[in-house]
């Protein structure tokens, strides 16, 4: 059951500040308008409250409170989006056609798989491991120039979740830039000019905080990151 427009959901987003998934999230809630509250915790130090809603450990979980439902606790990020595009007002963040939505969706899911690989390239500690996911991000991100049209989002005209999806992998190479030319953009051009519209988005801007880039240099220094090798 949905709550009514007399009795709005109150969303409460339990996020890291480093978590690109989390970011999806946030991005999602603010290109709609939605208000609510964000509450970061230690993944290193999971609060016994947090492991008691979220069964897998991770972020973000939403915490809908209804007066209907009392509070309801959502896990998986792409399941977060979605229930804020069912049920919150604003901009329709899916395409109306159910073959074009399943589309979408299935960009999302690749989003995830980048994220995966992206993991890989920034805990590597050695040049080979480091080369192999430089060189699967390289296949993956032509897949996406395929995939892309005129722009400037992932639709065309209109922003979707699927930007919302790859606007924190972009975020990841701000920094990575600084300290390598890793090539992973070089022939993509689509891609290239996809990423610094999604740049200019305000939800996409203020979706982390300011100490963003010094949380993920520090990141990158306690895995020993090869990444920081290269930039020396």
């Amino acid at each position: 059951m949905t709550s009514s427009p007399e009795t709005p959901a109150r969303l409460k987003l339990i996020s890291h500040k480093l978590c690109p998934y989390v970011q999806r999230a946030v991005i999602a809630l603010k290109e709609k308008g939605v208000p609510f509250e964000r509450v970061d915790i230690d993944l290193a130090n999971k609060p016994d409250w947090f492991m008691k809603i979220s069964p897998l450990g991770k972020v973000p979980v939403l915490v809908v409170a209804t007066e209907e439902n009392g509070e309801v606790a959502l896990f998986e990020s792409n399941v977060i989006c979605e229930y804020i595009e069912e049920t919150q007002g604003g901009a329709k963040l899916h395409p109306a056609d159910a073959l074009k939505r399943a589309e979408h969706r299935a960009w999302m899911e690749f989003g995830s798989a980048i994220l995966g690989d992206l993991w890989g390239l920034e805990t590597a500690t050695d040049p080979a491991t480091f080369e192999s996911k430089r060189q699967a991000l390289l296949g993956k991100f032509a897949r996406v120039e395929d995939a892309l049209g005129t722009g400037p989002y992932f639709a065309g005209e209109t922003f979707s979740l699927v930007d919302a999806v790859f606007a924190p992998v972009f975020r990841y190479f701000d920094l990575f830039d600084e300290l390598t030319d890793h090539g992973i953009f070089r022939d993509v051009p689509k891609v290239r000019a996809w990423r610094a519209e999604l740049a200019k988005r305000p939800s996409v801007r203020t979706a982390v905080g300011a100490d963003y880039p010094e949380l993920l240099r520090a990141f990158l220094v306690r895995h020993r990151a090869h990444l920081l090798k290269l930039a020396a």
